[in-house]
């Protein structure tokens, strides 16, 4: 049970960080092309974002289900998130990552690793 609940952990965070970049392309796109309300709803990657959203929220749901302590799921998450958008959105949309923001990577990274070193071991 311990892979499963980490490896569905796992994907629920990718399809976390994959729904912010999806929602932040489909609004570049709305910029270039000045679109009423109807066609940022049927955006394709909005859409794509919303469902990511909620393949998301189901696999978060599922590791709080199996036993995953709530203080210790939402800031691994939240944390591990925070990151893999950072560095995604950096060579998907060539934003500049500053030197504070890598050395806030450094630590968080840290963080996580403290909080995350025995969190698949116990059950709330």
């Amino acid at each position: 049970m311990q892979i499963q609940v980490l490896v569905v952990f796992i994907v629920a965070l990718v399809f976390n960080a994959l729904a912010n970049i999806l929602i932040k392309a489909s609004a570049l796109k709305d910029l270039s092309e000045k679109p009423d309300g109807i066609q940022v709803i049927f955006n394709p990657m909005f859409i794509g974002g919303l469902a990511s959203f909620g393949l998301a929220l189901l696999g978060y749901r599922f590791v709080l289900g199996k036993g995953l302590k709530l203080s210790l799921a939402y800031p691994v998450f939240t944390s591990a998130g925070f990151i893999l958008v950072l560095i995604v959105s950096s060579i998907a949309f060539k934003e500049r990552l500053t030197w504070s923001q890598w050395a806030g990577i450094i630590l968080i990274l840290i963080g996580v690793w403290l909080c995350a070193a025995n969190m698949f071991e116990t059950k709330s």
